[in-house]
């Protein structure tokens, strides 16, 4: 199966997140592709003159990381939970035979059980907001805040075990640092359930998590750790990058190293070198076939000479640019393996063209057109198509093997920037005439934007999908993505 979800990063770049996740088919490697179509007004003047592979290369961040194995918050602790049991067996073989090996798996679990909290509480306290108000919401939240007393008190109890005599004096800081990252994670849902939520002036669950959030500021206090204060906005920045990095250090684990090379360089280095052949050939021929109708050293002989070495180089360039063309359908622009420590569990492959609307599927020109505000809009904006192919490959048995916990698959974080697509538009508000109610002239600043339409085909087997999205921009960014 094959999930989307698509938003605003920032000004400048929009975030596709495609989750891959299944079983092997038949005992192979589970085969996924998405072909993303973007759909650029021409008088952005983005065409293959301009915007060549790289630049479209340097313009998109792709990170491949693993999909956090999935718990509901009340499976995180408690008896027989496995996020539990797991941080508690490494603690055990760590404070048994301290060495480079249980350290190591030790903070992995850290790791581990700190991104899975974040997940679950994520998850639980969305459930919360989707809610809305009355009685449910109110069960919902009282519940969250014990439970998330409760994992944070069970992760806690083992501080003392790892302090003792003997241990490493980083053990305790990669104990603190997933600390403080929960600490964190639990201010932030907390905050956001009292912000989105209506709850009455006599609820017990607003109190609760006012009672949360200061039970936790206490702690942070205890422990050193900074928060924020509404008068420093040197320490809150300073905080901001912190907490940036304490995230990139808890879900490392997660993330998947790829190391991206030339697809099919070695074909292609065939294909050239047919094409050049058969430029020797023609060339050759003529100076064959002159040879013996005028002889070794002649007038004919040398223009003939002359003209089919000039045909020559031509020829090579036509057949170059014909194999390039023909393989662009079996052939991708880079290939990379998705390695789990030594194991192989999967391949990615991508590619990038412009086309023509005529080689543009019929189902992908009607999800196109499903959103306009004239008619052809395509064709009046004389949009140029940008297809970016993704193949990917992904062997789920062997994932599961290389991994402690159950992973349902790997997802795909996406990112586009448009820098280079803002650079030829109109300012961001434009003067325009018009009649006031009162009928007297006017000239309003109005703003101007511009539509650059994305259709997304998922295959996954004989499953096919379509999504369309909208990015709505003016010179200074992204508006909206619906």
């Amino acid at each position: 199966m094959i999930s989307i979800k698509a938003g605003r990063h920032d000004d400048r770049s929009v975030e596709f997140k495609f989750g891959f996740s299944g079983e092997n088919t038949s005992g192979k490697p589970h085969r996924y592709a998405v072909n993303t179509w973007i759909f650029i007004p021409g008088s952005l003047d983005i065409d293959p003159e301009t915007y060549g592979k790289d630049q479209f290369y340097r313009d998109i961040k792709s990170n491949f990381r693993l999909i956090t194995p999935v718990f509901r918050l009340d499976e995180i602790s408690g008896c027989g939970a496995v996020p539990l049991e797991q941080l508690r067996g490494a603690v055990k073989k760590l404070t048994d035979n301290p060495s480079d090996k249980t350290e190591a798996a030790f903070e992995y679990h850290i790791k581990m059980f700190a991104a899975i909290y974040k997940s679950a509480l994520r998850d639980y306290s969305r459930a919360i907001i989707r809610t809305g108000t009355g009685p449910e919401a109110e069960r919902l939240a009282i519940t969250m805040v014990k439970l998330c007393q409760e994992i944070l008190s069970a992760y806690r109890s083992f501080l003392p075990e790892i302090t003792g005599p003997g241990m490493n004096g980083e053990v305790r800081d990669y104990f603190l640092l997933g600390d403080e990252f929960m600490s964190r994670q639990t201010d932030l849902r907390a905050v956001r359930v009292l912000m989105n939520v209506r709850f009455p002036g006599d609820s017990i669950a607003a109190g609760m998590l006012n009672g949360l959030l200061a039970e936790e500021r206490r702690y942070k206090q205890s422990m050193h750790f900074e928060t924020f204060e509404a008068d420093e906005p040197r320490k809150n920045s300073r905080l901001v990058y912190r907490y940036g990095m304490l995230k990139k250090y808890i879900e490392s684990e997660l993330y998947i190293r790829l190391k991206k090379k030339r697809d099919g360089f070695a074909v292609e280095q065939i294909y050239y070198s047919l094409a050049a052949g058969l430029a020797m050939i023609f060339a050759t021929g003529v100076a064959w076939a002159f040879q013996l109708r005028y002889g070794n050293i002649t007038t004919p002989l040398f223009v003939a000479l002359v003209i089919s070495y000039m045909l020559k180089d031509r020829i090579k360039e036509l057949m170059r640019y014909y194999f390039a063309h023909k393989r662009l359908n079996r052939y991708f622009d880079h290939k990379a393996h998705i390695r789990i420590g030594r194991q192989d569990v999967g391949t990615i492959k991508e590619g990038v063209d412009f086309i023509s609307e005529a080689q543009t599927p019929e189902e992908v020109i009607r999800a196109r057109l499903s959103d306009t505000d004239v008619p052809f809009e395509n064709r009046i904006f004389e949009e140029r198509i940008l297809l970016y192919r993704k193949l990917v490959e992904i062997d789920h048995e062997k994932l599961n093997e290389n991994a402690s916990y159950p992973v349902a698959g790997i997802n795909d974080i996406f990112r586009l920037h448009v820098n280079r697509f803002t650079l030829k538009m109109d300012n961001p508000e434009i003067p325009v005439e018009a009649m006031s109610p009162e009928s007297d002239t006017d000239i309003m600043e109005v703003q101007k934007y511009y539509k650059v339409h994305i259709v997304v085909q998922m295959q996954d087997g004989q499953d096919v999908s379509y999504r369309q999205f909208c990015l709505m921009m003016t010179r200074d960014g992204i508006l909206s993505v619906k």
